[in-house]
């Protein structure tokens, strides 16, 4: 079996995301070498922070476009602000692009409630996804965000979470995933996820 290539480009909680894959038997690595991309099976990209710093960044490197030459030759898989930038733009701070792979734009969740949301919250899984597969409704994951993606296409959303109104959880679209929570955070539920994930690998 090849490697999951995870993303470095300066934002991320690379460790953790290496070390929950490394627990469940999936080769990685850490990796910001586009030739890498290339050779791996798959590709995490993770990412904490601001989406106009991380996008900038993934710009920088040339990273995006390693990345977007892979599409729909491997599963991709967009953790958290990683999951943002899949979008085709956010609305944190300023305007910025993104990878453009979902349709529709990342806003501050809005919703009375404290934010940033910080904690476990179940899952509303639709549209059945083999991310998801082997797991109930209602399942709980572990969150940390104040911006969320409102996507154009509501076939692209395969869970939805409540958090003072409703908050998209994950996106599919042509073998790219993403996942608005912390798989690696989200104990045997996120093991769980992120096994299924390295079981897309062809």
């Amino acid at each position: 079996m090849g490697y999951t290539a995870i993303v470095d480009y300066g934002v991320g909680n690379l460790k953790s995301v290496s070390n929950a894959m490394a627990y469940i038997g999936q080769n990685t690595l850490i990796t910001g070498d586009a030739k890498e991309l290339e050779r791996a099976a798959a590709i995490i990209l993770p990412g904490v922070g601001a989406f106009p710093d991380a996008a900038d960044k993934l710009r920088a490197s040339g990273l995006d476009k390693a990345l977007l030459a892979q599409v729909g030759r491997k599963p991709i898989l967009g953790i958290c602000l990683g999951m943002q930038l899949l979008f085709d733009r956010g609305e944190e701070g300023r305007s910025c692009e993104g990878l453009g792979l979902i349709s529709g734009c990342i806003k501050r969740i809005q919703t009375d409630l404290k934010l940033p949301h910080i904690g476990w919250n179940s899952l509303e899984l639709q549209n059945n996804s083999p991310l998801f597969r082997g797991l109930d409704n209602g399942t709980y994951v572990y969150f940390v965000h104040s911006f969320c993606g409102r996507a154009t296409r509501e076939e692209d959303v395969i869970a939805r979470t409540q958090y003072g109104t409703s908050v998209v959880a994950a996106v599919a679209r042509n073998g790219v995933y993403g996942c608005q929570f912390h798989p690696e955070k989200s104990g045997e539920a996120g093991l769980h996820i992120l096994k299924n994930f390295g079981e897309l690998i062809q």
